[in-house]
């Protein structure tokens, strides 16, 4: 599991820590999950059907970052409790965005309790760029009354900003090996 890191400038209000972590990889799948503590506030987007969708990230949102070694281009991989999703490649760091075509929508599933959320993904594999990858992820968290929190591998200026290289610093094991 990897903790992730809360922007210091925007504070949850019950959300203890936010983690995330591959559970699996094989020639159809990437899987990955989120762990919320102290999601008794969290808000979770209304279910609405699969499809791609634009600014998922303007509520509770979990986001995946791809990138080859040593280069400028990667991958962002955006997934909302909604089920909405969307897939961008970027030639450089927040340069060139274009949609990434994917071979099918990934699968998204979330679980909340009274203290613990979970937020499961399985991504199509055949979508992803070629191997070896780094990787990173992040999440955006909206609780009860608008309050968000950006949850990183790291932040390194005064705003949040998940294109920063060192939020995707982890290398992504081979199928079978994750």
């Amino acid at each position: 599991m990897s903790d992730l890191t809360c922007h210091p400038a925007h504070p949850p209000v019950l959300v203890r820590s936010v983690e995330a972590r591959v559970i699996g990889f094989d020639d159809a799948w990437l899987r990955v999950r989120w762990r919320i503590l102290g999601a008794g506030k969290l808000v979770v987007p209304a279910f609405a059907g699969k499809g791609r969708a634009e600014g998922l990230w303007n509520t509770t949102c979990f986001e995946l970052f791809l990138q080859p070694p040593g280069e400028a281009s990667y991958v962002e991989i955006n997934l909302s409790p909604s089920e909405r999703w969307n897939v961008y490649d970027f030639t450089g760091r927040r340069e060139g965005m274009a949609e990434r075509p994917m071979p099918r929508e990934p699968e998204c599933t979330m679980r909340k309790g009274s203290d613990i959320a979970i937020f499961d993904a399985a991504i199509p594999a055949s979508g992803l760029p070629t191997l070896p990858l780094n990787h990173g992820f992040t999440a955006v968290i909206e609780e009860e009354g608008g309050v968000k929190s950006y949850w990183a591998l790291s932040h390194s200026g005064d705003a949040p900003d998940f294109h920063d290289p060192s939020c995707f610093a982890l290398p992504l094991a081979a199928p079978g090996q994750a």
